[in-house]
């Protein structure tokens, strides 16, 4: 297993309960495809943008650091991809 570490620009306009519920499917994801989750917490409240993504000025970035195969990780990667509500995603391998 190796350590990534993934941030996530979410939609704003969500409301707070239901931003709660996407952080908890970004961890679920992780661990219905055999990872653990080691840390995960909101980086950053409704933070400007320098240019807007999917035409929003303003995201809540959220930091997750987690452990996955690697064969793993491009499914990860399509599943975030396909949430609307996730307006960018960066995950890096940590060494």
């Amino acid at each position: 297993m190796n350590k990534y570490e993934a941030m996530f620009i979410v939609n704003p306009d969500l409301p707070e309960e239901e931003r709660k519920a996407l952080f908890g499917q970004i961890n679920d994801a992780v661990i219905k495809n055999k990872g653990a989750v080691s840390q995960s917490a909101v980086w950053s409240e409704k933070r400007k943008l320098i240019f807007a993504i999917k035409k929003h000025q303003e995201g809540v970035f959220y930091l997750i650091n987690f452990n996955l195969d690697p064969e793993a990780i491009t499914e990860l990667g399509r599943i975030y991809k396909l949430n609307e509500n996730i307006l960018r995603v960066l995950m890096l391998k940590v060494k």
